[in-house]
C-alpha cells in the first residue's frame, strides 16, 4: 500500500492559488501557503482586479524569471506555475511589458492552414519557459457559436465555428507547448462558445444555445491522446444536470468527461471566485462539491476579490467535511494522485519529438 502524505498536504496539492505581489519576501502569504499549507500550484496575473492595481504579478521578462524562481525555490514539491496566455487580447505576458505580441485565436483559425497557429505557439511556448511558466490554460476549443458572445467570440478567443478547424488548430497548438514540456489545458468544458453571458460576471446558462458538437474538440483530442488537462466551465445545462452548474456537477465532470469520453488526464476547474459561483455558494461550500463532482485541482484566482488567508480556510472546510462523513477522503486521495501524475510529467526530461 502507498504511503499517502497527511491530508492537508494531500488537500493543499489540490489547489491552484493567485497572489498580489511582483517579488517574494520570507513572510508572503503565498510563501506561508508553499511552505505551510503545501499549495500544489500558483496562478499569475498581469492586473489585480481586486485593488485595480495596473500591476500584478507580470511586471517585465527578468523579474518574471526571478518570482517564478522563488516561487520554486519556497515550494517543498514540485510545483504547477500557471497563466493564462492564449494570444490576442487574452495574455498576461502584454507586449507594452516587454513580451512579444501574438495573435487572437481567431485570427490563427481563419485559414485552415495551421502554420501560423504552430508559429504562435512556438513562439508563446518559448516565451513560458524562459518565464519559468510549465501550464498554459489554453487553448481555448469553445466553438464560436454565438460570435456575439461577451467572453468568447468578442474577444476573438475561439479558432472556429466549425469543430474540425477548431480540433487541427488545437492540436498544433498542444504539441508547439508539449516539445517544451509545458502542459496544454484545453476549456471551457462542455462548451462556452454559444453562451450569452460572461460567468466572470453571473450565471451562465447554456440550456437552449449549447449543441453537442461543442464536445466534439474535448473526444478527438482525448481519443488521439493529445491531452493532459481539461479546465471545466461555469455553465449551467439542464439536460446534463438540471441541479448544478459544470464546475459542481458529477453528471458533467464524472458522468460525461470521465466516463463517456474517457478522460483520465487532469480535470481543473475555472476560477472559483467567478460570480457564476459566488453569487449562488459559499467558496468552501463550492470546493467541496467541485472535488464531488470529480474535479482535480481548484482554481482559486485571488484576483476578482482577495483573501490572504483562502487556502488554509477551504481545507480546514474540507478536512471538516471529512470527519463528518460529508466527503469521502477517497475522492481527495484519486484527485490528489492525478496532481502528481501531471508533475511527474512536467518534471520527466524531455525526449524530442
Amino acid at each position: 500500500m502507498v504511503n499517502l502524505p497527511p491530508l492537508k498536504e494531500r488537500i493543499g496539492q489540490l489547489f491552484i492559488l493567485g497572489f498580489q505581489g511582483e517579488t517574494l519576501s520570507g513572510d508572503h502569504p503565498i510563501v506561508r501557503n508553499l511552505r505551510e499549507d503545501f499549495l500544489g500550484g500558483v496562478i499569475l496575473f498581469d492586473r489585480h482586479l481586486a485593488s485595480r492595481s495596473k500591476y500584478n504579478n507580470i511586471t517585465g521578462p527578468t523579474q518574471i524569471k526571478q518570482l517564478t524562481a522563488a516561487l520554486r525555490a519556497n515550494s517543498p514539491a514540485p510545483l504547477i506555475i500557471a497563466v493564462d496566455q492564449e494570444g490576442g487580447r487574452v495574455g498576461r505576458f502584454r507586449p507594452e511589458l516587454g513580451f512579444v505580441q501574438t495573435t487572437s485565436a481567431a485570427t490563427m483559425g481563419s485559414t485552415p492552414e495551421v502554420d501560423t497557429t504552430a508559429n504562435n505557439a512556438r513562439i508563446t511556448a518559448r516565451l513560458l519557459k524562459e518565464a519559468g511558466i510549465n501550464f498554459n490554460l489554453a487553448p481555448v476549443v469553445d466553438l464560436n457559436v454565438n460570435p456575439e458572445n461577451p467572453v468568447i467570440g468578442r474577444y476573438k478567443r475561439s479558432f472556429s465555428r466549425d469543430a474540425d478547424r477548431v480540433i487541427s488548430h488545437s492540436r498544433a497548438w498542444i504539441k508547439e507547448h508539449r516539445r517544451l514540456d509545458i502542459c496544454s489545458c484545453i476549456k471551457h468544458f462542455p462548451g462556452h462558445g454559444s453562451s450569452v453571458a460572461d460567468s466572470h460576471l453571473g450565471f451562465v446558462d447554456i440550456s437552449t444555445t449549447w449543441q453537442k458538437q461543442e464536445l466534439q474538440p474535448y473526444q478527438t483530442l482525448i481519443d488521439e491522446g493529445e491531452i493532459e488537462a481539461v479546465m471545466i466551465g461555469h455553465l449551467y445545462n439542464a439536460a446534463i444536470d438540471p441541479l448544478y452548474p459544470a464546475t459542481l456537477s458529477y453528471r458533467t465532470v464524472t458522468g460525461l468527461l470521465r466516463r463517456q469520453l474517457n478522460f483520465s488526464g487532469l480535470i481543473v476547474s475555472d476560477d472559483m471566485q467567478m460570480k457564476a459561483i459566488t453569487d449562488r455558494y459559499g467558496l468552501e461550500e463550492a470546493c467541496c462539491l467541485c472535488l464531488k463532482a470529480g474535479i482535480d485541482m481548484i482554481i482559486i484566482g485571488n484576483n476578482l476579490s482577495h483573501d490572504k488567508d483562502i487556502l488554509p480556510k477551504v481545507q480546514n472546510h474540507i478536512m471538516q467535511d471529512i470527519d463528518r462523513g460529508k466527503l469521502d477522503e477517497k475522492i481527495v486521495n484519486a484527485a490528489w494522485a492525478n496532481v502528481q501524475k501531471v508533475k511527474k510529467i512536467l518534471e520527466a526530461p524531455h525526449v524530442s519529438q
